[in-house]
């Protein structure tokens, strides 16, 4: 296999493993290899990038240490596809009107581009010129919503989505970020903070005004750990349960 050429490091005092791996990120990032999609063989990427075997596996065992990889004993090593859908049902449990545990379907309400406000901005790092995504949809069950959101996307990277018809968004939208416009979720952070209901959230899942609400804010990265999608969700405390296991 014939590999692009390394790119130099941006800063040639690291130690040469260290490089490795940041080259190998930012490939990634750019989609290179694709999630569950196997990198080049030790053999070829020693000689690509012209080290040692040890100095190579360093580099691997710092980016399957971060999540980015993952060996697969004699298969080789693949891009990880993380999963993030379930994060939330960490905290929220629900269940169908026959009692089966379930979990929501989706419904895009709205789609908008514009300048967002100063802490959207902040949290996906844009520039004073830059505009974004926005959409607002709600996760149902039985027809009935049960949490409300809203997701702000960098629109030079999701310009792709911006004339899909509302109805092809999908449940869960990572998959369709991947698949039209190239931008993979590789890691995120949340922060959970319990709120008043105050509209349209109280309108939107039927809460009443000043009960208390879950609100569970979200902010996705790519391999590069640049922010792609910031997400506000919001659901009934009443169906609130929080869950860890602690070792």
């Amino acid at each position: 296999m014939t590999l692009p050429a390394p790119m130099p490091s941006p800063d040639g005092r690291l130690p040469r493993y260290q490089q490795i791996r940041d080259d190998l990120a930012r490939r990634i990032a750019a989609s290179e290899w694709l999630p569950e999609q196997a990198i080049p063989t030790e053999t070829e990427l020693c000689a690509a990038y012209s080290v040692s075997i040890g100095t190579l596996r360093k580099a691997i065992d710092v980016l399957e240490s971060q999540g980015l990889l993952l060996r697969s004993q004699g298969r080789g090593t693949f891009v990880r596809r993380p999963q993030f859908d379930s994060s939330l049902f960490r905290f929220f449990r629900f269940k169908s009107r026959s009692g089966e545990a379930v979990r929501p379907a989706a419904r895009v309400l709205s789609r908008e581009t514009g300048q967002p406000d100063e802490a959207v901005r902040s949290a996906l790092r844009l520039g004073p010129d830059e505009a974004a995504l926005r959409l607002k949809r709600l996760r149902l069950i039985d027809g009935e919503p049960v949490l409300s959101e809203e997701i702000w996307l960098p629109l030079q990277r999701f310009s792709a989505i911006v004339d899909l018809p509302l109805d092809a968004f999908e449940d869960l939208l990572y998959p369709l970020y991947e698949r039209s416009c190239r931008q993979v979720v590789a890691s995120a952070t949340e922060t959970l903070r319990v709120e008043k209901a105050l509209p349209p959230r109280t309108t939107d899942i039927g809460v009443p005004s000043g009960a208390p609400l879950i609100h569970v804010q979200r902010t996705a990265f790519d391999f590069a750990g640049q922010p792609i999608e910031w997400r506000s969700t919001w659901g009934s405390a009443e169906g609130f349960e929080y869950q860890i296991e602690i070792r």
